[in-house]
């Protein structure tokens, strides 16, 4: 059918809901997410251009707005499940891997294959772009508990996905995206008034994270 189906799979994204089976005030689709992880990697790249490092934009655009695209197969796992083990993770890994290669053999015309394949490889590698995704990525999950936070929602699993999302970005290796974070970020959602003590979460985090004396 040529390049339709792919265009045709982009719709079943918008469907797939993130973080299923919870109480949320605000639903979160994987396009939309897609959209905001490469808006989030754009401003973070600037910074890290602006401090010295050389960004392949077009690397980073390509890793970010494909990064999700195998959960179009197998749909949203959750976080806390796909890391449960190193070998479920690499299990879950494998199999959008091959079920992506199967797709591309079967539904991307051949002339445009070896570009797909390119593309919709794993993202997150040791490259500058590659963090960038990484950092992009749990800065969504950040934000996605963050609002139901706001809104009152005080669902055990929205407290932990906000700290947990917050002690990973502080230590991916990108100093100075880390450092805007932490200091200029933080400031600004440490004053915003909840029905959850984010104040609290946050330094709670923030205390874990200082290095011990």
């Amino acid at each position: 059918m040529g390049i339709h189906k792919f265009f045709t799979s982009l719709n079943d994204l918008e469907r797939i809901i993130r973080c299923p089976g919870r109480f949320k005030f605000e639903e979160h689709n994987v396009a939309a997410h897609s959209w905001k992880v490469s808006q989030y990697a754009m401003f973070f790249g600037t910074i890290e251009e602006m401090n010295g490092s050389i960004i392949d934009w077009k690397s980073l655009y390509e890793k970010t707005i494909n990064h999700d695209f195998a959960e179009v197969f197998i749909g949203d796992i959750k976080t806390p499940v796909k890391h449960a083990s190193p070998e479920l993770k690499q299990m879950i890994s494998h199999v959008e891997e091959k079920m992506m290669e199967k797709f591309i053999f079967n539904e991307i015309p051949e002339e445009f294959q070896e570009v797909f394949f390119d593309r919709m490889k794993e993202g997150k590698d040791a490259t500058i772009e590659g963090r960038l995704l990484e950092f992009a990525d749990k800065l969504d999950l950040f934000y996605e508990a963050f609002a139901e936070l706001k809104r009152g929602n005080s669902d055990k699993e929205f407290v932990s996905m906000y700290q947990e999302a917050l002690k990973k970005l502080l230590v991916i290796p990108l100093p100075s995206s880390v450092n805007y974070f932490k200091n200029t970020i933080l400031a600004d959602v440490i004053t915003e008034k909840t029905p959850v003590d984010i104040t609290a979460l946050t330094k709670e985090v923030l205390t874990e994270a200082k290095p011990s004396k």
